[in-house]
Formats: structure tokens, sequence, C-alpha cells
């Protein structure tokens, strides 16, 4: 493990509790920033672009009232990458609709130049007790 890994994995946690709240922002321009040009998300309904997601958001179909992580993250590095894993409410509005979620996200990230970018988010359905 590198030196710098502790601060790797402070900066990435940073980096999530940021993009939960860039989420409630609603602003796609704020959101965008934290993903990679080719990031993708895989839900039950398949996997969905950037380009798809922050169209809805640009939109307003897609709202979120809440969004924030339940504890801290779990990050482990590999290198130049990172897998972030955590348990996330919101609350969010599709179409008119009002969803409530408790999930589980895996996001991968890559350092780049401009900083840590998310190439993919993964979420599930978190069990309900």
């Amino acid at each position: 493990m590198s030196d710098d890994a502790p601060h790797d994995r402070q900066a990435l946690a940073t980096v999530a509790h940021d993009w939960a709240a860039a989420m409630v922002s609603n602003d796609p321009a704020r959101i965008a920033d934290f993903m990679a040009e080719d990031w993708v998300i895989v839900s039950e309904s398949g996997i969905s672009t950037r380009e798809q997601f922050l169209s809805f958001v640009e939109s307003g179909e897609l709202t979120h009232s809440s969004f924030r992580l339940v504890d801290e993250p779990r990050i482990r590095m590999h290198g130049d990458s990172a897998v972030v894993t955590a348990r996330i409410t919101n609350t969010a509005h599709y179409k008119g609709e009002r969803f409530d979620a408790d999930e589980w996200t895996t996001d991968v990230f890559v350092r780049r130049d401009e900083g840590w970018r998310c190439v993919l988010s993964h979420i599930t359905a978190a069990a309900r007790a």
C-alpha cells in the first residue's frame, strides 16, 4: 500500500459526501463533476449512461430531495483506482412519482489529472429487516 493511501481514502470519503450533496442540488453540471465521460450506472433496470442520467436531471424528470450516506463508506485502493461501497438512503422524484430508497452502492473511481472520477456505479436495494 502506498504512503498516499490514507490521504487518498480520506479524499475519496470527501468525494462520496460531496457527490451526495451534489445529487440534492439537482444541478446536472455539479453532479457531472464527479463522473468520468464514460460513466455508467447499473441498476435493476439495466445500464444507463452518463448522458441519459444527466438528461433526466436537466429536464427535471429526476430530482432528489434527500441523499445521504448512512455510515462512512468502505474504500479499497487499487493503485490509481478505488472501490467505494456505501449504504445510501434517498428520496427521489421521477416523472412526478416519489421514490424512497435504501440502497447499497458500489462506485469505481479512477484517478485522473483533474482528480478522482467515477467510471461505474452499481446500486442494489438494501434488504428489509
